[in-house]
This record gives structure tokens, C-alpha cells and sequence, in this order.
């Protein structure tokens, strides 16, 4: 078994899914309206943001937090933008899983303290 050719395999799968073709086609259709797709961006950028600062160990802006939530419900009363973020987080999920499962398979006791921790 050629690791090289499974990676590829896995890559077609991925592609192939109904998760990855469901989330390209949702997201074309936001892309072809320019305003909803600018404010969708504008809303992960500003909850990137938000969640580095948490992160990073700064404490919780709780009006920012309230921008946020208010500015989802705004969103989300939109039925494409509602779709999107639905399939963008079945994908999320979906490749989530996908690493996890490559990830245990790679551990080999090597892991943040893994044999070294064994030692101490």
C-alpha cells in the first residue's frame, strides 16, 4: 500500500463528498452576490478576531461578544446565509473527523509528553 496514492484517494473521497460538493455549490451562490458575501466575510473576520483575543488570554469584551451575536441574527435570517454556514460547518466537521482519525493513527507515544512524560 503506497501511503502517496491513499492520501490521493482520500483527497477524491473528500472532494467527491456530499458535505464538500453541497458546501462549493452554497458558497458560489454567495459569491455571486457581492453584498451578502463581503458581509459574511466581514462577520468571520470580526468573530476570527474575537476568538484569537480569547485565545491569547485577553478577557472577554462582553459588548463586542453582544456585536456578535446580534450581527449572526441578522445573518442568519438570510436563507442562503443560513445554508452556508450550515454546510460550511457539516464540511468543518467532516475534515475535523478526517484529522483526528490520521492524527491517532500517526501517534506513536510521541505525543506533547508522551514517552519523555513517562520518564519524569
Amino acid at each position: 500500500m503506497n501511503v502517496y496514492d491513499q492520501a490521493h484517494q482520500l483527497a477524491t473521497a473528500i472532494k467527491e463528498s456530499e458535505e464538500c460538493k453541497q458546501y462549493n455549490d452554497v458558497r458560489k451562490k454567495v459569491e455571486a452576490n457581492p453584498d451578502l458575501d463581503a458581509a459574511i466575510k466581514d462577520f468571520m473576520k470580526k468573530q476570527f478576531e474575537f476568538q484569537t483575543s480569547q485565545m491569547l488570554g485577553n478577557e472577554m469584551d462582553q459588548e463586542e461578544f453582544v456585536k456578535l451575536q446580534q450581527l449572526s441574527a441578522v445573518l442568519m435570517q438570510d436563507p442562503l446565509t443560513s445554508e452556508y454556514f450550515q454546510c460550511q460547518m457539516r464540511f468543518s466537521t467532516m475534515m475535523s473527523d478526517v484529522y483526528k482519525i490520521l492524527g491517532d493513527a500517526a501517534d506513536f507515544g510521541m505525543g506533547p509528553m508522551g514517552d519523555i512524560g513517562d520518564v519524569m
